[in-house]
Parts: structure tokens; sequence; C-alpha cells
């Protein structure tokens, strides 16, 4: 059953804290990147035989299949990814940056270039799951960023299959080759290269402790978005909210993962009480109920607290990667949450509307990394180089003062670069 605490009761770094794994799973992946550096797709073959039971022939998704993929998959579904997949677009679009040059003063010019990434890895979660709005979430901001080429790598079934859903999204949002692994060896690949996956320059999207813990490994060979955590959710919410609907909002969260977090902060003992029961009532008629009743009892928290005020200042404390405000006059409090990887506003727009369909990425940070992190974005895909030209009365104008900067630092060869351009002896003149 969910704790019901009250606010001097918990200490803030506790409330979505969570035990480290018994094992730690670095050697393991370390071997595994050893492995496929210098196997390719023998190594990888292997090892979706050993953790995904599948033979596979080929690493590769051909076309045709993609195609089967898209006309198999639930054509209502089918639909609503190309909604999604426009109102993912129309939010992301105001998020291109463009390129700009400054000439304001004479002789100067300087200017910054926004360069899109050439070639980026998706990794989609997929096995005996299927996450179609990962495809979307992680595609269509590289699209926008001009990425020329997307690759998506995701473990197949027992059969060596991709479910037809998740190839559906990866045409409609416009990967260009797919293939059908996953783990740390899929990161693996597309960090180093093998003879059918060509490495990348950005990998990006969630996946288990091992994906994690791989990204961690490769980062620096490549980029990544983040390191993300398990799912996690607090809810602020006064006592004019249905005790059900608070429960459902955190029950959304609760069956990602045992490790997933929820919680919910109030100003109101009566919904506290209320929100328990609910949670007690709608657990057992969940298809996930053993996962999300794992979540609820070792990490969910109902706290109250002092005022909705306390609650926010709380909130920032912890800074969750997803945050509700079911709350009076939610725009009126949006100014105070310092802190949050997606907010959502008012008693009618539950975290799930933002999982699927309203168009802000659902790629958040976590673990109270919001505090210094950002949702996947367009920026995610870009890169930025700076320029900068002097004229020779422009430097001769910055001479005096960059040279003796130089020498404060003791860099008597960073004067001399300027200076010597002035130096008659040296310049013929």
């Amino acid at each position: 059953m969910i704790r019901i605490l009250k606010e001097a009761e918990v200490s803030r770094d506790a409330i979505f804290a969570r035990e480290d794994p018994v094992e730690s799973v670095e050697a393991p992946v370390r071997a595994i990147i050893e492995d496929v550096k210098a196997n390719g797709d023998a190594a990888l073959k292997k090892y979706t035989k050993e953790f995904d039971g599948a033979d596979i022939t080929s690493v590769e998704v051909g076309a045709g299949s993609i195609d089967d993929g898209f006309r198999n998959a639930d054509p209502f579904l089918v639909d609503i990814l190309y909604r999604a997949a426009e109102r993912v677009a129309a939010f992301h679009q105001h998020q291109v940056r463009n390129s700009f040059i400054v000439n304001d003063e004479s002789g100067i010019v300087m200017g910054q270039k926004v360069i899109p990434l050439e070639r980026v890895g998706l990794y989609i979660p997929g096995g005996t799951a299927a996450y179609p709005s990962s495809v979307v979430m992680n595609c269509i901001p590289a699209k926008l960023a001009g990425v020329k080429e997307i690759f998506m790598v995701t473990p197949p079934d027992k059969n060596g299959k991709i479910h037809p859903n998740i190839l559906a999204a990866a045409r409609i949002c416009g990967v260009n080759r797919v293939f059908r692994v996953g783990g740390a060896q899929a990161v693996a690949a597309l960090a180093y290269g093998t003879e059918t996956i060509p490495k990348v320059d950005k990998i990006v999207g969630p996946g288990n402790q091992f994906v994690a813990e791989a990204k961690k490994q490769v980062f620096g060979k490549v980029g990544i978005d983040m390191v993300a955590g398990p799912s996690e959710i607090l809810v602020i919410a006064d006592g004019k909210n249905n005790p059900q609907v608070v429960a459902a909002d955190l029950l959304s969260q609760a069956e990602h993962d045992k490790n997933a977090s929820a919680v919910l902060v109030t100003d109101s003992e009566e919904l506290a009480v209320a929100v328990q029961a609910a949670i007690e009532e709608q657990l057992p008629k969940l298809k996930r109920q053993e996962i999300a009743r794992a979540s609820i009892d070792n990490n969910g928290k109902i706290i109250i607290a002092k005022s909705i005020a306390s609650a926010i200042q709380i909130s920032n404390e912890i800074a969750p990667e997803h945050l509700e405000l079911c709350i009076d006059e939610p725009f009126e409090w949006l100014d105070k949450i310092k802190h949050a990887g997606s907010i959502f506003m008012g008693r009618n727009c539950p975290e799930a509307l933002g999982d699927y369909f309203a168009g802000p990425n659902h790629t958040l940070p976590t673990s109270g990394t919001a505090r210094f992190s950002s949702p996947l974005s367009v920026d995610d895909f870009v890169k930025k180089t700076q320029y900068t030209y002097y004229t020779k009365d422009a430097l001769a104008i910055a001479q005096q003062s960059v040279s003796h900067f130089a020498k404060q630092e003791g860099l008597t060869a960073h004067a001399r670069s300027i200076d010597i351009r002035f130096d008659p002896d040296v310049m013929g003149e």
C-alpha cells in the first residue's frame, strides 16, 4: 500500500530515491561492447539469440518487411500515429534554430552556424513490448533538425520479427534504416559500427539499465541524449480533485517499471486517504498489476504538505520528470515551477496525454536531472560552430587589450601571435 507521510516526516532527497541494483551492470556491459567492437555482426547475432531468444540471419530489416509491417499494423493506430506525428512536428518546429551573423562594428564580422548532425541512431524498446510513441518522439525532432540519416535499432521477438506498430511508426516518421537488435550490443553497434550497422554521431532513446549503462560507456565516442532512470510522476493536487482520477494518474506511471515512482503531494489529508484507497481499488484491475504493485509499495508516496505553495517548493527540490498541477488556476503558479521535465496543467491534462499525442516531447530528464537538463528537442540533433573575421584596422584597435590580457595569464606566445602582425621587421613594412 502506498505510504502517507507528513511533509516534516520525509527527506526531499528520499522522495524519489531507489535502491541501487544488487549487481552492477558496468562490467557485463563493457564486455558486450568490446565483443561487438571486435566481432561485429557475429556478436550481434550471438547476443540476440542469448538475450532475445531469436535466431536472426540478417541484422537489417528490409524495406519490404517495413512495408509489410505498415500494412499489418493496427489501422486505427496508424491514423493516430499520423496525427500524433503532425502535432509533435508542429510543436518542435518552433525549436528550429537559425544561423546568425553580427557585423555592427567596423571591420569585424562574427557569426554562428547551426549544422545538423549527419547520422543519428534511435534506440527503441521492443521484443515483448512495442512503443511506437518513442519512434515519434525521437525521430521527428531529428528530421526537423535536418539530420540526413536516421537509423533505428530495436530488439526482435523470439521469431526475429519487429512489431508492426513500430515499423509503421518508423515509416511514418521517416526512419531511413531499421535493425533488429537491442540491448547494450545495439548501442555498441551504433557507436562503433559493424559490417551492417554504420556508426552514428549520436544515440538517443530510452532503454533498460543495460542500455543506459552502454550509452554512458560509449559517450565521448558518440553523443547521447541522456542517461535516463526509471519513470517518475509527481502530482500536486488540492482537495477539490476526484481521488479516483488522481489514483489513475499515479498508476499510469507505476505500471511502467517496478522501479518507477509515483508521488502525490497535497494540502488535503482527506484527499490523501481517499487516493490511498482508490489506488488499492484500481490496482487489481490493471493488466500490469504486478509491476504497478511493486512500484507503489516500494516507491510510491503521498505527502501531506502545509499548502500548495509548500507543495511546489517540495516539487522544485525533487525536480520530477513529470509534474501534474491539478489545482485551480495552474497558470498563476507556473512561474513558481523551477525544475520539472514536463508540466501538465490543470485537472484535465493527464501525463499520458503527453506520452502520445499532445506535441511536447516525452523523452525527459529523470532522477532530479531536470535541475540542469531539458526534454529532448531539435537542439539535440544540431551542433553549432562559430566564426570570427577582423580586418587589419579592427585588429589594431584590439591589439593592446588582447596582448595585455594574454600576458597577465602568462601566455606570452598568445600575446606574440597578436603583436607580431604589427612588427615592421616581420611584416616588412
